[in-house]
């Protein structure tokens, strides 16, 4: 930005790979004057922030001052009084890098590799492409995990062809079916019907209608030819007008989908024509069986009645109040037990109305009463990440106190910390289940409301879906049993051998003990041996482990059932971050937001020292 005369240069995007006019993503620096710099679509929507200069970094992409010396690129804000700007410079004064405002919307630094004769991507933001703003343009679906990330639904097509063949979607999708409007609901319905997309994040631009039925909310946008979608969620009636951009499909089951229903011609929407047909022969079919149908309906009505037992009793965040009497016929008197802890034994059980299993937690030694237990499991409700155990429910009946958890096919980390070559992990799943613990222990610690330290972070207290994606199981344990971990160690139950040393020795605790923990745990998830273990050349193996790390023997820590099977500049950052993470003094240590970045290849770590507290455990 030009103070003198008050100039302001933004990087725009080009229009696509072939198109050089401009397109409708620009970075430009806040015109409030602050040093943040901003992504936006259309010159309106913001979709990324890069955080207030700090006087080393950008908040939102934080280096650790001793790893700063370390970083490929050098990042320098200027503030004078003739400009405001910032500079981007290789450290290696030899190489030639470039920032680009891809047409894809994320800001890119390209590296020029002289043996590869090409450019090397080296930084991206936003790291996920489904986060740039109506990347899909109108009504296109951006899905992560598909190639190209963006799609039409059905009864739409892409509005350009040829744009979507060079990667740029901004035209978005078109109805097949032009929409005639209507003067009345009746006749509307005649020829307009709603395409049900599932697992939607809905955009955020919906505007709220006052409705208290999923049906009237329907008809509510019917009879209004501007509207384009609605959706019916816990939260009342959304509609969209016009054009609904922003569209994000999520996984099935993921907590933060929704339903949104798309107006689309009756004639384009799938199976439409068939619907009286098949109503006929469910009919005729209903009248043949006879009794046999009459006796689906009672079964139908107890599993209604059984249904709204449960429905009665839902709180808010869709959580369930149990009785306990219900959760021991659920778990068959508790004779299930899936593992046991510090905080009580868990148990399998399964879900009357659907018949999904789900874990039952049986608590120990909760000191809060009924009414504060109740206000903090509701709190708990509300935390949702997808590296975290989703909480469905809860039990409070004076002192029997019990969690209902999702239930997890792959079981805890540690059963498969083994010596059996047949469940050994391999290792871009051991890479990923350490990237999502991560994400999920800065979600705790930099995102919540109020920071939650988990305070035992262990292998036992991870849990793998049948995707072997890791949830955090336990976080917010301390609060909800009334005990306070943030004075000494007699107050609580952590693990030895993930215990940080400020914890041992009764200093106040930080999410920097939760940091130590991680590391320890990071040793075992390179190594496939525990904490504990001894052997031949190691008394104590993380002293052993962060000794051979130091001296640059990564491979030697490398469990040896993935016969160096193994990408090797993820292990060296992988033993670097784990060895940052175990250092003596908490200050040295990196928060796990800056974990985050390290193992998304934000920055390159120098090699750690050996904390001081493990130099005795080291022989020869």
């Amino acid at each position: 930005m030009n103070k003198v005369t008050g100039e302001y240069q933004t990087l725009t995007s080009w229009k696509n790979s072939e198109d050089p006019s401009p397109g409708f993503f620009s970075e430009t620096i806040d015109p409030n004057g602050t040093s943040e710099f901003f992504l936006e679509w259309n010159k309106s929507e913001r979709y990324w922030r890069s955080g207030l200069w700090t006087g080393n970094y950008f908040a939102a992409v934080p280096i650790l001052p001793e790893m700063r010396p370390h970083t490929i690129i050098t990042i320098t804000y200027v503030d004078n009084k003739d400009r405001r700007y910032t500079t981007s410079t290789y450290r290696d004064r030899s190489k030639i890098t470039r920032q680009v405002m891809d047409v894809s919307g994320q800001i890119k630094q390209w590296v020029w590799s002289e043996s590869a004769q090409d450019w090397a991507l080296f930084f991206t933001r936003p790291s996920s492409q489904c986060d740039v703003y109506s990347v899909c343009g109108p009504f296109g679906i951006c899905y992560e995990k598909s190639m190209p990330v963006c799609k039409c639904a059905n009864g739409f097509s892409p509005a350009s062809s040829r744009d979507w063949e060079l990667n740029d979607w901004s035209s978005g999708c078109t109805r097949n079916t032009k929409l005639q409007c209507r003067n009345s609901v009746s006749d509307a319905q005649q020829d307009v019907g709603f395409l049900k997309l599932q697992s939607i994040l809905l955009p955020s631009n919906a505007i709220s209608v006052n409705s208290n039925k999923v049906e009237d909310c329907r008809s509510v946008c019917l009879n209004d030819c501007s509207c384009a979608a609605y959706a019916y969620n816990s939260s009342g009636c959304f509609i969209w007008n016009e054009e609904v951009r922003n569209l994000k499909q999520l996984d099935q089951g993921d907590d933060m989908g929704d339903t949104l229903y798309v107006r689309l011609a009756a004639s384009d929407i799938p199976s439409s024509s068939n619907t009286k047909r098949t109503s006929i022969i469910l009919a005729c079919a209903a009248a043949a069986v006879g009794l046999g149908a009459a006796l689906l309906i009672l079964i139908y009505l107890s599993l209604r009645y059984k249904k709204a037992r449960f429905n009665r009793h839902q709180l808010e965040g869709s959580l369930i109040r149990f009785t306990y009497a219900e959760l021991q016929n659920m778990t068959k008197n508790f004779s299930d037990q899936l593992g046991s802890g510090g905080f009580g034994s868990v148990y399998r059980a399964t879900m009357p109305s659907s018949g999904a299993a789900v874990a039952v937690k049986r608590l120990e030694g909760v000191r809060q009463g009924e009414k504060q237990f109740r206000t903090e499991v509701c709190t708990l409700g509300l935390i949702q990440h997808i590296n975290l155990i989703r909480l469905r429910g809860f039990c409070a009946e004076g002192d029997k106190k019990l969690l209902v958890y999702d239930f997890m096919q792959n079981g805890s980390l540690d059963s498969w910390l083994c010596e059996d070559l047949h469940r050994a992990l391999g290792w871009k799943t051991r890479y990923e289940i350490a990237i999502g613990i991560a994400r999920g222990l800065a979600y705790l610690h930099e995102n919540c409301r109020e920071c939650i330290i988990h305070c035992d972070i262990k292998p036992e207290n991870i849990l793998l879906d049948e995707s072997y994606s890791p949830k955090l199981a336990d976080f917010g344990m301390a609060k909800l049993l009334g005990r306070d971990f943030s004075r000494v160690l007699t107050t609580m139950r952590g693990t030895i051998g993930y215990l940080a040393p400020e914890w041992i020795s009764g200093m106040p605790i930080t999410p920097k003990a939760d940091v130590f923990s991680f590391g320890a745990m990071l040793i075992e998830i390179i190594s496939g041996k525990r904490n504990r273990d001894q052997g031949d050349e190691f008394l104590f193996f993380p002293a052993w482990a962060a000794n051979k790390v130091s001296q640059g023997e990564v491979l030697a820590v490398l469990d040896e059932k993935l016969k160096r099977d193994v990408n090797m500049n993820q292990l060296i950052t992988l033993c670097r971050v784990a060895c940052w993470c175990i250092q003596d003094n908490e200050v040295d240590r990196p928060s796990m937001g800056q974990v985050v970045q390290v193992l998304e290849n934000v920055v390159e770590l120098n090699v750690p020292p050996v904390p001081g507290s493990f130099q005795c455990f080291i022989q020869g």
